[in-house]
C-alpha cells in the first residue's frame, strides 16, 4: 500500500507540471507556435537529410543526458533529495506537456507519433533509471542506496545512450521517410 501511495505522490507533482506545460504553450507562447520550429516540414526534411555520426552524437548525448542524471543523483545524497525529486518531476512534467502540445499544434496526431518515435527506444532505459533515483529520494530513509541500484542506474543510462546514438536516428529517419 505504501508503494501505491508513493507513486500517487510522485504523480501529484508530474501531472501538474504537465498541465502547466500545456497551459504555457496555449496561453503564454501562443504567438511563437506559428513560427517555424522543430515541427516544421523544413526542419524535419533537414533532419532526415543529415548523416548523423553516432560517435560524435554519443559525446553530445553524454553531456546533455548525464548532466541532469548526475545532478539528480548527486542531490539524492543530500538533505535536498525530496526537493530535488519534486523539482525534477515538475520540470519533466512541464517539458513533456509543452513538447506534446507544440507537436499537436504543429502536426496534429502525427506530432504525437513523432514524439513517441523520438523517445524510443532509449527512454525505455532512461525512465527506469530515473525512477530508481526518484524512488530513493522519495522513500529515504526507509529505502537505502546500495550497489545494485548503482549498477542498475549506470547500466540503464549507458544502454540508453547507446540506443539513442545508434538506433534512434535510424528510427527517426525511417519515420520521417513515411511522413
Amino acid at each position: 500500500m505504501k508503494i501505491l501511495h508513493s507513486k500517487k505522490q510522485m504523480l501529484a507533482f508530474f501531472l501538474p507540471g504537465f498541465l502547466l506545460g500545456i497551459l504555457y504553450v496555449n496561453f503564454i507562447v501562443k504567438q511563437y507556435i506559428a513560427e517555424p520550429g522543430i515541427f516544421s516540414t523544413y526542419f524535419l526534411r533537414q533532419y532526415a537529410a543529415v548523416d548523423i555520426i553516432a560517435g560524435e552524437y554519443m559525446l553530445y548525448l553524454v553531456r546533455v543526458r548525464l548532466f541532469p542524471a548526475a545532478l539528480l543523483a548527486g542531490l539524492a545524497f543530500t538533505r535536498m533529495r525530496k526537493i530535488a525529486a519534486v523539482i525534477f518531476l515538475l520540470w519533466t512534467g512541464f517539458s513533456s506537456g509543452m513538447l506534446l502540445t507544440m507537436a499537436v499544434v504543429g502536426m496534429g496526431v502525427k506530432g504525437i507519433i513523432l514524439c513517441v518515435v523520438g523517445i524510443l527506444p532509449h527512454f525505455l532505459c532512461y525512465i527506469p533509471a530515473c525512477i530508481v533515483v526518484l524512488w530513493y529520494c522519495w522513500m529515504y530513509p526507509r529505502n537505502r542506496w546500495n550497489r545494485q541500484k548503482t549498477v542498475f542506474v549506470a547500466l540503464m543510462l549507458m544502454m540508453g545512450l547507446i540506443l539513442e546514438s545508434y538506433v534512434n536516428p535510424v528510427w527517426m529517419k525511417a519515420f520521417l521517410g513515411i511522413l
